[in-house]
């Protein structure tokens, strides 16, 4: 395992998602993210669809679709990235049936996916949250091989809400192994501390979605 020595700061934060997922959030807290956000130097925030629009100047701004159960009809999550990305989403983190997954159905995964990623073209970036705590290894990377034969530019762990848990640094390198170079891997879910982090970037995760992003970044070196 990396340790939190061996990235900087700011190595660190250009691949942080600064991210205000809560159902209780409110805009005054969307602002202060943002200034958060800013002063940090993260990469992105990620905010719930309802949030958008949102003024960020000088950050990616991400939402998510089908969020956190994934059990939304296809067609709409669609018509929700579609819409996020009309009020200024650069990036669309949609949430898979994991039950499909878990299933063996990964006909209805792929089918899920393409549907959102026709729904926004090329105008953004497409995570894949997969739920890796709640899906055996075989799925994890059956799924992951359907996310990027569906056109997905990252295959992602975690909502962060679900009850089996969030990311690990197992999950994040079985997808990292699966993917290559050719998607990115977003790590999400309880990461609190840099010996997380770093572990997780050790086992191949190229973006984190963190909502303790200061405490996270405080470990690293400047």
């Amino acid at each position: 395992m990396a340790s939190s020595t061996s990235l900087t700061r700011a190595e660190v934060a250009a691949m942080i998602d600064h991210t205000l997922l809560a159902p209780e959030a409110t805009p005054a807290q969307v602002g202060a993210l943002i200034e958060d956000a800013r002063a940090l130097g993260v990469l992105a925030i990620c905010v719930s669809p309802s949030m958008l629009p949102v003024r960020a100047p000088g950050l990616v701004v991400a939402t998510v679709a089908g969020f956190p159960s994934g059990k939304h009809h296809s067609l709409v999550k669609g018509a929700e990235a579609r819409l996020a990305v009309d009020q200024g989403a650069a990036e669309v983190d949609m949430v898979i049936d994991v039950g499909a997954a878990r299933a063996g159905d990964y006909t209805a995964v792929l089918s899920d996916i393409v549907t959102v990623r026709e729904a926004v073209g090329d105008r953004a970036l497409l995570k894949v949250i997969i739920e890796s705590a709640a899906l055996p290894d075989e799925a994890i990377v059956r799924v992951c091989q359907v996310a990027e034969r569906a056109g997905a530019d990252f295959v992602k762990t975690s909502t962060g809400f679900h009850p089996a848990g969030g990311a690990s640094a197992h999950a994040v390198r079985l997808m990292a192994e699966t993917v290559g170079d050719r998607l990115g891997v977003k790590a999400s879910g309880g990461i609190r501390t840099a010996e997380a982090a770093a572990e997780l970037i050790a086992a191949g995760a190229t973006r984190l979605g963190l909502s303790k992003s200061r405490e996270v970044l405080d470990g690293f070196p400047a």
